[in-house]
């Protein structure tokens, strides 16, 4: 049933491709890439801060964060995405869109910047400067989720709205990119001017004093995409769906409309308010358990085990890369060293493992649908997740690098050309415009629990390169994504049809405007008209 009944909302979705249409990846899409660069870079410089606030000459070994204090450090950005995910989802559907997606935009630029900062100097106070505002960034970041999805829904047409939407979340893969490039950049300058010698040569200078400016300075730098993007967000105009169906101001909506896109909406006052009415239920109302509560379960369900095995992913990398030979030792290189090659292991497996994935996605998702596109890529993570947890011992040899690294690189291929794009592209089309944002904020958060057992669960298992924990973590991995398989079967393919069609809105509205009619029907056979 298509949206014909509404022109507003038939423009929108019969609209030819337009450059404004690419305009909104970009500006939604850069803040994805501040998003994934703030989230990430925190995996290249967590060793180097381990280095130089927890060596202990005791130990003869290289300092490294006691596994509780490297799970915050990790993880607490996690908690505040979570957080923020709830709170901006609920305000984007209460008070719109626009109103509140420049805040998350100034909240990413002040923390990240204050990252770099530390109101002392002993690595208590430097701990709990960094962690409080990552907390902060991560509020800021989760509002990113639920307002960048919905805002692209509302505004893409029908025919490329997936591959537009899949778009803005692969600008995650450009920032898990420069995530490892800005740190293997700014670590190797450093390292030509203040290059330590190797551990086992100079316990104490081996952590070269200048690497304290370095982790500072690749925090920080994550403010600048954010700062560029607040302009062009700023100059945005709600979403003509929002403004016309939940604000009732269909004049508005073809004015702002109009002003971006090359389309004419004629201003249907009377029927938007029938629309509206008709289509006037709560989230926690019956109606929306009755018509959408197992799509709900879907999409929490698959984000939550997703994210378990993603973020298990990036977060334990730095742990994984030594194995792999990818990496040297700890102790046979400088502190500055050891950051730069981490930061080259997971560039390299970020370019050529995580980056395509995302693109695949975009290039498909139209073609494929986004309901096999995910079964397909828990099945192959599972695959070879199971794989390198039964065959870990043989892999982990130096003869077996390689062989591993294409295992390990398949595993972030698969999540991008699989659920890690289709779980953010699901919630934003499966859901009534009312409770669009505030759906896909649940959804996100509930990712976002699942990225928190990884973050203070999974990488107990994996810190200490213990050869028996990593496999079991992988084979615990490659179980959670079979269940994200099953767990995928909640969904529906929403290829191809409007937002209305998919969440049901002119289909409800069609039935109330059957139930007014039988009843006018039956008051003029009464004789009462």
């Amino acid at each position: 049933m298509a949206s014909d009944s509404l022109t507003v909302l038939n423009a929108l979705d019969t609209a030819r491709t337009q450059w404004y249409h690419v305009t909104a990846v970009v500006i939604a899409g850069m803040g994805f890439f501040t998003d994934a660069y703030d989230l990430f870079c925190i995996t290249t410089v967590s060793k180097l801060l381990g280095r130089l606030y927890y060596y202990d000459p005791a130990t003869h070994a290289p300092g490294k964060l006691p596994h509780s204090v490297n799970n915050w450090v990790t993880g607490v950005a996690l908690v505040g995405t979570l957080t923020g995910q709830l709170v901006f989802g609920w305000l984007g559907d209460k008070l719109g869109r626009k109103k509140v997606y420049g805040l998350t935009l100034i909240l990413m630029v002040i923390c990240a910047l204050c990252s770099g900062l530390s109101f002392g100097y002993s690595r208590k106070v430097v701990i709990g400067t960094l962690c409080f505002f990552r907390f902060w960034l991560g509020f800021g970041i989760g509002g990113d989720y639920p307002l960048s999805a919905t805002i692209m829904s509302e505004y893409a047409n029908k025919r490329t709205r997936g591959a537009f939407i899949a778009a803005v979340f692969a600008m995650q893969g450009v920032g898990i990119i420069f995530a490892g490039l800005v740190s293997m950049i700014v670590s190797k300058v450093f390292l030509m001017n203040f290059g330590g010698k190797a551990f086992t040569t100079d316990e104490v200078f081996s952590t070269e004093p200048e690497a304290d400016y370095v982790w500072r300075i690749v925090l920080m730098l994550g403010a600048l995409p954010a700062l560029l993007t607040y302009y062009w967000r700023m100059k945005m105009p709600e979403t003509g769906r929002y403004t016309a169906i939940i604000e009732g101001n269909a004049k508005q909506a073809a004015i702002d409309m109009g002003k971006v896109l090359d389309i004419e909406i004629q201003a249907e006052g009377e029927k938007l308010a029938k629309f509206k009415a008709a289509n006037d239920y709560s989230l926690l109302s019956n109606e929306f358990f009755m018509r959408h509560g197992h799509h709900l379960l879907g999409t929490m369900t698959t984000w939550f085990l997703l994210d378990i095995a993603f973020y298990s992913q990036n977060l334990t990398q730095k742990d994984i890369f030594p194995v792999m030979g990818l990496t040297s030792k700890a102790n046979t290189i400088s502190a500055l060293r050891e950051m730069f090659e981490t930061s080259r292991a997971m560039f390299v497996i970020a370019l050529l493992g995580t980056f395509p994935g995302y693109w695949f996605t975009v290039f498909f998702i139209e073609k494929i649908g986004r309901f096999k596109i995910q079964l397909m890529g828990f099945f192959m993570m599972s695959i070879f997740m199971a794989i390198i947890g039964v065959k870990y011992d043989y892999l982990k040899t130096k003869e077996h690098k390689w062989t591993f690294a294409a295992l390990y690189g398949l595993t972030f291929f698969f999540a991008n050309f699989g659920p890690n794009s289709t779980t953010f592209v699901l919630p934003a089309e499966l859901f009534p415009t009312r409770v669009r944002s505030t759906c896909h904020a649940l959804s996100a958060a509930s990712g976002k629990a699942g990225a928190m057992v990884s973050a203070f669960g999974v990488q107990q298992y994996t810190q200490d390169g213990n050869t028996h924990k990593i496999k079991k973590a992988m084979l615990f991995l490659a179980f959670t994504n079979m269940l994200g398989f099953c767990c995928t079967f909640l969904v529906t393919e929403t290829k191809g049809r409007s937002l209305e069609e998919i969440s049901g809105e002119d289909e409800k509205q069609n039935e109330t405007q059957m139930k007014r009619n039988k009843t006018d029907s039956g008051r003029q056979d009464d004789g009462w008209d």
